[in-house]
């Protein structure tokens, strides 16, 4: 497409990449120019967290904003490769779509699905096939990011195995093996045994919030806010009476904590 006549740059969902091409050029920005897949890491993962905040926000400008700016770490990472004559944005969106067609035979085929748990069985049995026929004997669990937070981490382990058929059979038995845990914490008798209760207690409760569809780490989240504002009032309260938590037994910094929910 041509340019527009205002604007360096043609309509249309190859905007960006036309603008990041000018950029990365000899006569483009020196501070594009120097950037590398490696230098690029910490922008791709500030602008993820930064979508997601916008996500929760509800807010649609910012979030349309955040969408655009993943997206330029996506063409700038391109364009890098492009230059190096390894592959384009082209190769990205036919590679990706390929993939997507191949692992929704229930829409682009015949197979058959139930719901979407069916579906992400499928999508899971898929990969491992994709993986055995490259010759790669991988586990489904290998191909979880360790570089992920540690819930979210956690998550992709527990819902690769469960789409394999390992899992608790019900809610309530995860859930009692969240009790079962917590006994075992409240028993360890040294530093070693209480960090590895520890983290048992941390696994079995994201499993719960697995069977129960709530993503912990926005649940977490959630909570973390709520303890924010609800300690930011009673802490102002305070203030305004010329105190502060110290200067109060265990009995009325409940009844303040209670006032202020």
């Amino acid at each position: 497409m041509p340019e527009s006549k205002d604007k360096p740059y043609s309509p249309g969902i190859g905007a960006i990449f036309e603008v990041v091409a000018r950029l990365r050029a000899p006569a483009g920005c020196p501070w594009d120019r120097e950037q590398t897949h490696e230098s690029l890491r910490p922008y791709l993962l500030e602008e993820t967290y930064e979508l997601l905040e916008a996500i929760d926000s509800g807010d649609d400008t910012k979030m349309k904003e955040e969408l655009g700016d993943l997206l330029l770490q996506v063409a700038m990472h391109a364009e890098i490769a492009s230059e190096q004559s390894r592959f384009d944005a082209a190769r990205v969106s036919e590679a990706v779509a390929a993939k997507m067609v191949a692992r929704h035979p229930h829409v682009f085929g015949t197979t058959s699905v139930a719901d979407a748990d069916e579906v992400l069985r499928n999508w899971e049995h898929q990969k491992v096939s994709e993986a055995r026929k490259a010759g790669r004997d991988d586990s489904v669990v290998d191909r979880v990011p360790s570089t992920l937070p540690a819930l979210a981490w956690t998550l992709g382990l527990q819902k690769r195995a469960a789409r394999m058929g390992f899992d608790f059979t019900s809610p309530i038995e995860t859930a009692e093996a969240v009790a079962e845990e917590a006994r075992e914490l409240a028993d360890a008798a040294d530093p070693s045994a209480m960090f590895d209760e520890m983290g048992d207690l941390l696994f079995a409760i994201v499993s719960l919030s697995r069977r129960m569809k709530v993503t912990p780490e926005d649940a977490l989240r959630v909570a973390g806010e709520r303890f924010r504002r609800r300690f930011a009032e009673t802490e102002a309260s305070l203030r305004k009476d010329g105190l502060t938590f110290g200067d109060l037994d265990s009995e009325e910094v409940a009844r303040r904590w209670k006032e202020s929910g």
